[in-house]
């Protein structure tokens, strides 16, 4: 297939195997500049390993996968600088500083230190930027799982049940984040388990089912087709 840079993401055919499960079946869809997609569906739906996959921390198993006209496989490298990722679990370095944790990160990602102060402001953590993760609230660890997410202002943001641990505060954050991203002509995939969390920001709901699409809700045009697979 020939693809070219102006889709922000575009799945064919995307499976994924576990020994003789298949978590993903056959997933096919497009994803256009400043378009905001839920994804929902049961536990082992496939949701989270959806997200893994196009992060480039899985292969699939098969299908095929572009982000920005960057192939998830042959250039992976390529796709991880294009992408913000929230995992289900923040991940941080509990002994660290927040501002040490954004420093570790951006050296890893290759991003300009330059920004993780308006980062840890933007999520109204610049006060505690000296202060030791392990003291952090889940909310706060969260805020910085988010702080990082947002760093080089990636164009594809993924999240794994971003809502979970916020109050309502948080929550708005969350959207807020989202919303600033899509202001710029980025895109987000969003894991949710509540779609009215998340309405406010979301152009279409796509449900999965043993790793299968099985319905998608009205909304602005998005290409979105499942293959059914007999893997």
């Amino acid at each position: 297939m020939t693809t070219t840079n102006r889709s922000t993401l575009i799945l064919q055919g995307l499976a994924r195997r576990f020994g003789t499960r298949w978590a993903l079946r056959g997933v096919t869809l497009s994803l256009e500049p400043g378009e905001v997609v839920g994804i929902m569906g049961h536990n082992g739906s496939g949701k989270s390993t959806l997200l893994r996959v196009i992060s480039t921390a899985l292969r699939p198993s098969a299908g095929e996968g572009w982000v920005f006209g960057k192939h998830l496989v042959r250039e992976a490298v390529e796709v991880r600088r294009h992408i913000g990722f929230l995992a289900h679990s923040p991940g941080l370095y509990e002994d660290l500083t927040a501002r040490e944790n954004l420093i570790f990160a951006a050296r890893m990602f290759g991003v300009e230190e330059s920004g993780i102060l308006p980062a840890l402001e933007r999520v109204g953590l610049s006060q505690g930027r000296d202060e030791r993760v392990r003291g952090f609230s889940a909310g706060m660890q969260r805020r910085l799982a988010l702080a990082r997410m947002i760093l080089g202002a990636p164009g594809l943001l993924l999240l794994d049940e971003p809502y979970n641990n916020f109050d309502p505060q948080g929550i708005e954050l969350v959207n807020e984040v989202i919303q600033d991203a899509r202001r710029g002509g980025g895109s987000a995939l969003v894991v949710l388990h509540d779609r009215r969390q998340g309405e406010r920001v979301l152009d279409r709901i796509v449900e999965l089912n043993r790793g299968a699409v099985i319905g998608v809700s009205a909304g602005t045009p998005l290409t979105l087709v499942s293959v059914g697979g007999s893997h």
